[in-house]
């Protein structure tokens, strides 16, 4: 197994299940994994100490991916992270997402390899 420490993965989803699936995954393949279950404490860990890549789920209460989006790329200190959709909703949202700045997208369900592909080829 190669080491992935260096790359360090913030997922972001309201739903706690997909974040304890995508820790554990990642985990596994030796990513240094931080979770937010909410677009507000994902723009604080941001800017606290920056990911290398931005795991984002659209459909969220309070604030959307699409928000997300937004704030990380006005932010120059942010403005660069790779940021990857994981949705399950309709083609209209990830078109949003990715209008909006977001790098890349895979729909929900989540496979662990093409996640993982993604991942390597938007920044580790």
């Amino acid at each position: 197994m190669q080491s992935n420490q260096r790359c360090r993965i913030l997922a972001v989803d309201d739903t706690v299940a997909n974040l304890f699936l995508l820790k554990s995954a990642l985990e596994e393949e030796g990513y240094d994994v931080d979770t937010a279950n909410n677009g507000s404490l994902a723009l604080a860990k941001i800017e606290a100490s920056p990911p290398s890549i931005v795991l984002l789920d659209v459909i969220m209460p309070g604030m959307s991916g699409v928000e997300v989006t937004r704030h990380i790329r006005e932010n120059p200190l942010s403005a660069k992270i790779p940021i990857l959709i994981i949705s399950g909703s309709d083609e209209a949202c990830v078109t949003e997402a990715l209008d909006t700045g977001a790098n890349d997208f895979i729909r929900k369900p989540v496979k662990v390899d093409e996640l993982l592909l993604k991942i390597r080829e938007l920044c580790c």
